[in-house]
């Protein structure tokens, strides 16, 4: 079978109901239960589901075949998989935020909160800016409030978390969506399995506003 590695939340239920539209639609995912991987024989594929960061390690490391992630965790931890299609879903901006009032004093060192080190040091090395990353995992918002930092660099969807803690958008990083990802090994030996896979999803590219996305539990 094809392990298909989904990543919990929204973006999975989305992910899932482009791979039921394109005829890889698995019935023991939508029953209530407490198994960890959903198979359809028929169709030869296996899914599970993973925390959305984790999909690219599963996927690396060979115990799924492909996958689906966030543009966001292959540019900051530049997995050794293959990009085969932006599924068009998921999509935000990787951008950076804080004080509506903010002025970037060149003279001195930039202080920049962010849960994406190596992103935020890539933009900022292109232009030659020093900086210093402060390397947090929880909300990150109120890093500039309390002026552990001066900005944030942070993924960015509806902006409404930054607008209530009067925070602004100063730059766009990088657009965000979700790909479709392979483990190279896998994509070598069940090449035509896999690129099925890819080129249903590639048809459904574009029609997400019409697609019924499929609520699960996970």
């Amino acid at each position: 079978m094809i392990n298909i590695a989904l990543p919990k939340g929204r973006l999975g239920d989305r992910t899932y109901s482009m791979m039921a539209a394109a005829g890889y639609d698995c019935p023991a995912i939508l029953e209530k239960n407490r198994k960890l991987t959903f198979e359809n024989p028929e169709k030869g594929i296996r899914y599970f589901w993973v925390k959305p960061s984790d999909v690219s390690i599963y996927v690396e490391r060979g115990a799924a075949d492909i996958g689906v992630c966030g543009e966001d965790i292959l540019l900051e931890y530049e997995p050794e998989v293959y990009e085969l299609l932006d599924l068009g879903i998921g999509k935000c901006r990787m951008c950076v935020a804080g004080p509506k009032d903010f002025y970037d004093n060149e003279d001195r060192t930039l202080r920049i909160a962010t849960k994406f080190p190596h992103i935020a040091g890539a933009f900022y090395e292109k232009k030659g800016r020093d900086i210093d990353i402060i390397h947090l995992n929880g909300s990150i918002e109120i890093a500039p409030i309390l002026k552990l930092s001066d900005v944030i660099v942070d993924i960015v969807e509806t902006g409404n978390t930054l607008r209530e803690n009067n925070l602004d958008v100063l730059e766009t990083v990088v657009p965000i969506s979700a790909r479709l990802i392979s483990n190279k090994i896998s994509f070598q030996f069940r090449h035509e399995e896999i690129l099925r896979i890819r080129d249903g999803l590639a048809k459904l590219v574009g029609s997400d506003e019409d697609l019924k996305v499929i609520k699960l539990e996970h």
